[in-house]
């Protein structure tokens, strides 16, 4: 019986979530930056696929997303390209305005070998409420 109780709490231990970083509780304000604009990228969960997503945005920050997990870019005003890396041919591009807060949802086509992403620029509420549902990636 207490093998059996053991292995219960084991499993349980293992669906406990951790606590939000303080990074995820700073970026979850959605504060704007004056001279700057903010993009959350949100990848959908549960989305078509389990598979990592590696990304680029613009040409110099590369990331992966999963389901659930989201990131805070800070960008200069003005067009910024987001493209998926190697085989995933998705790609958006997003006018960032400054003072502004833009989000951005992720998704992978379904059955596919490799990941290829569908982006979507989404309205504040469902920006926020989606991010409220996500994971920090990264350092934001």
């Amino acid at each position: 019986m207490r093998r059996v109780l053991s292995v219960v709490l084991i499993l349980l231990a293992g669906c406990v979530q951790l606590p939000p970083t303080p990074a995820d509780i700073q970026a979850k304000k959605f504060e704007a930056v004056p001279d700057k604009a903010v993009v959350y990228l949100v990848r959908a969960y549960p989305d078509f696929s389990d598979n990592a997503a590696t990304l680029w945005l613009g040409e110099s920050v590369m990331i992966t997303t999963y389901p659930g997990t989201y990131y805070r870019w800070e960008v200069a005003p003005g067009a910024h390209r987001i493209t998926g890396y190697g085989p995933d041919i998705g790609a958006i591009m997003v006018q960032a305005e400054a003072g502004r807060i833009h989000y951005v949802l992720q998704r992978l086509a379904p059955f596919l070998r490799f990941p290829s992403s569908y982006f979507q620029l989404i309205a504040e509420p469902a920006g926020r409420s989606a991010v409220m549902r996500s994971t920090l990636v990264g350092g934001g």
